[in-house]
């Protein structure tokens, strides 16, 4: 393809080549022709009139499609699968006349999306799990690394740095959790016919309800399926396709805000993304270290999650038995769904495995919060010591507004320690109140949280697919 036409971002700089690959024309209708054969077999077992050597000849050329004739001959009759089953046709000549038998479109196009579609979340799958990995490496580096919580965006007590990174997992492993259910729960369509009724097997099987039942359970089980869907109308439920897109719908939120928490803590300073040696962040300003890479995730999830609204539009407006209002739609939507969360998910294994911590800034802006949290504590401190817990609250309540008014009005740093010890009533030294202001007695259980939660609940994920564990990802641009 040349300079002078459209081409996809999502192929250009974005997806993998191996997702790209499970969308391509020829996993599409190299996956026909396997269910053709997979249908040709079967009826051959179920005593149709269909010769073994016919399968053997239609097996042959699975992979040797010739597509110059498919292309000619739709040009000619307008429908691309009898164009497919004329070229495969050209090419198997003894096998001619039983290919596509008692089939319609959709046996190929519907069973072929369900199996692309299968494929694609396999790879989301196994990049998903080496994300979760990267971050609970992470996790457990910094549990004990006392940080600044936000509510509202404004400080809060305590968390830990490894603490946060559960937080992200966690939203992860529900991900993980819908994805492995929706790949366990996939059905093909099967050989339902033109109206889902079957009936043009009930024709070739003289009526035989169990070999019409077993010809099913045979093109499943070749394919790899447990079953077929019990009903359907000439197509599988386009629920099916909305399920599927909400589902990676949930991972671009979950990226989302990982990427968008990661944005902020690096305008903080706190952390950020990888840059590398003669990464440009900005045309004008030379200095700047943009977050790129997690404005990307931003964005892409964007995408994605407002892309899970065609799928619902389509199911949503089926009528009756199928109508063709879905084609056009579902083969970008689907498709696109699939190739976006796979650009987002290289980007989170690019981030995860690079994520930059500058300890020292993180502890310099707890220091300058941890006074106002610690109040409480050097109050009960100076009680210990005879004071007035009423009175004292009083004059914590007044510094606390003094002190932050240096902060807020003058620039100046926060001085409510330094008040403390001047006012005779809290009877305390300055070294007994830094006593108290050790960031790690005020990140509650924090670092026992970060550690159940990586041995209950990552870990068994990470045992049960320690066979994919260990990828990586570049940035094609």
């Amino acid at each position: 393809m040349g300079r002078d036409v459209y081409e996809s971002p999502f192929c250009t700089r974005y997806a993998s080549k191996e997702m790209q690959h499970i969308f391509s024309p020829d996993m599409k209708f190299k996956t026909w022709r396997k269910l053709w054969v997979a249908l040709a077999r079967a009826e051959h077992n179920l005593g149709l009139p269909v010769s073994e050597e016919q399968v053997k000849e239609l097996e042959a050329h699975v992979d040797t499609i010739n597509y110059e004739v498919a292309e000619q001959r739709e040009k000619l009759v307008r429908h691309d699968v009898m164009s497919h089953v004329y070229a495969y046709g050209e090419q198997c000549p003894n096998a001619k006349g039983i290919i596509h038998l008692g089939a319609t479109s959709c046996y190929v196009g519907d069973n072929t999306d369900v199996i692309i579609m299968r494929e694609a979340l396999y790879v989301v799958k196994r990049k998903l799990v080496n994300v979760i990995a990267k971050l609970a490496k992470f996790a457990n580096q910094y549990k004990d690394m006392p940080c600044l919580a936000y509510t509202h965006l404004q400080p809060a007590q305590l968390t830990t740095v490894g603490k946060r990174a559960t937080l992200w997992m966690n939203e992860l492993l529900m991900d993980l959790e819908e994805l492995e259910f929706r790949i366990k729960n996939l059905k093909l369509l099967g050989s339902k016919g033109t109206t889902g009724t079957q009936a043009s097997f009930v024709e070739l099987f003289d009526g035989d309800t169990d070999k019409i039942k077993a010809l099913e359970q045979s093109i499943a089980e070749e394919m790899g399926f447990s079953g077929v869907v019990p009903v359907s109308g000439q197509t599988y439920s386009r629920k099916v396709d909305y399920n599927i897109v909400s589902t990676l719908s949930a991972i671009a939120q979950s990226a989302m805000k990982f990427s968008n928490d990661l944005r902020i803590l690096q305008n903080f300073k706190e952390m950020e993304e990888p840059f590398e040696t003669n990464q440009i962040g900005s045309s004008a300003m030379p200095y700047k270290r943009n977050p790129m890479r997690s404005e990307r995730i931003t964005s892409l999830a964007r995408y994605v999650m407002i892309d899970a609204l065609n799928p619902a539009f389509t199911a949503g407006t089926q009528w009756f038995e199928r109508t063709l209002d879905d084609s056009a739609n579902k083969r970008i939507a689907v498709a696109e769904a699939f190739l976006g969360i796979d650009a987002i998910l290289n980007i989170l294994l690019n981030i995860t495995d690079g994520l930059v911590v500058y300890p020292k800034v993180i502890h310099q802006r707890v220091m300058k919060e941890l006074p106002f949290m610690a109040t409480e504590n050097i109050m009960m401190e100076a009680v210990k010591k005879g004071g007035d817990r009423q009175e004292l609250h009083e004059k914590l309540r007044q510094h606390s507004i003094a002190a932050g008014k240096v902060v807020k009005e003058q620039g100046g740093e926060n001085d409510l320690i330094e008040r403390v010890c001047a006012d005779p009533s809290f009877n305390l030294s300055y070294d007994e109140i830094h006593a108290i202001l050790k960031p790690i007695n005020f990140v509650g259980r924090s670092v026992e949280q970060v550690t159940e939660f990586l041995q209950e609940c990552v870990q068994p994920v990470l045992d049960a697919n320690k066979d994919v564990l260990g990828e990586n990802a570049e940035l094609t641009v």
